[in-house]
């Protein structure tokens, strides 16, 4: 009769248990470093707003404003702002974490090529959203400004314009990661780089589909996310050319 032996099982319930309780000290990490960054968001959580709003209010006609529809909102919404903007800058702590988990895993040589992957992956998170504020929110305020109809005033709600603002940063943020997904579908073998090559057609109308979703419903926003995917798509492409070899050229991959 098979079965695991009484000391298998007690081995695998330990190592088990371990796993549990590291996952659990990572979370709590991640928790406490976002619970630090949040104290300084909600001091400064008013100045953030002013923030994250100057590139609609310098595009907005004289005389016009940003409102509050709801009695809490110029409580609230800053308040809320100021929690999503420590998960934003606590990231980099919170990826670090989730990498530690999973590193020990990794062969040694998939180590030394998932760190890499993971400062960049963050640098480009952060690009995305940099672009977002500097690039995007000032063309699309414009546009959104300059085909108001005659006889209706701009005035925007705060809440719903923090929506729209944060959903913007992290949807850039988040398609910026393109070329370290497209580096690591190929390493790991689940597509071949000659095939992303040669199905382009395909990747541009799949890159306007997601942005479609990830951005607000308006044809500018959707474009000034698929042109940069797409170019950061080709940018994925030219570092697996760079970074992951042919598998017969690997090396053992023998565990640390």
């Amino acid at each position: 009769m098979s079965g695991a032996e009484p000391g298998e099982e007690t081995l695998a319930e330990s190592s088990l248990l371990s796993h549990l309780l590291e996952l659990r000290d990572r979370l709590l990490r991640s928790v406490i470093a976002t619970f630090v960054i949040a104290v300084p968001c909600l001091y400064f959580a008013n100045d953030i707003f002013t923030w994250l709003s100057e590139p609609l209010r310098r595009q907005l006609p004289e005389g016009a404003r940003i409102i509050a529809t709801s009695v809490i909102a110029p409580f609230m919404t800053p308040f809320k702002l100021a929690l999503l903007a420590a998960v934003y800058f606590a990231m980099p702590v919170i990826l670090y974490q989730v990498w530690a988990f999973i590193a020990p895993g990794l062969y040694r040589h998939e180590r030394r090529f998932a760190l890499p992957l993971f400062v960049t992956s963050v640098i480009l998170f952060y690009a995305g959203s940099v672009f977002a504020y500097f690039i995007v929110f000032p063309v699309i305020f414009q546009f959104f400004v300059a085909t108001t109809p005659i006889g209706v005033e701009m005035m925007t709600d705060m809440t719903a314009y923090m929506d729209f603002a944060v959903l913007l940063f992290f949807a850039f943020g988040l398609a910026f990661e393109i070329p370290v997904a497209t580096v690591l579908l190929v390493r790991t073998g689940l597509v071949k780089r000659e095939t992303l090559s040669r199905n382009r057609g395909y990747v541009i109308l799949g890159i306007f589909i997601i942005a479609a979703f990830l951005t607000p419903p308006d044809a500018v926003s959707q474009t000034m996310m698929a042109l940069p995917m797409y170019a950061l798509y080709e940018l994925g492409l030219l570092m697996t050319r760079i970074l992951v070899r042919d598998k017969a050229a690997d090396p053992e991959q023998d565990p640390a």
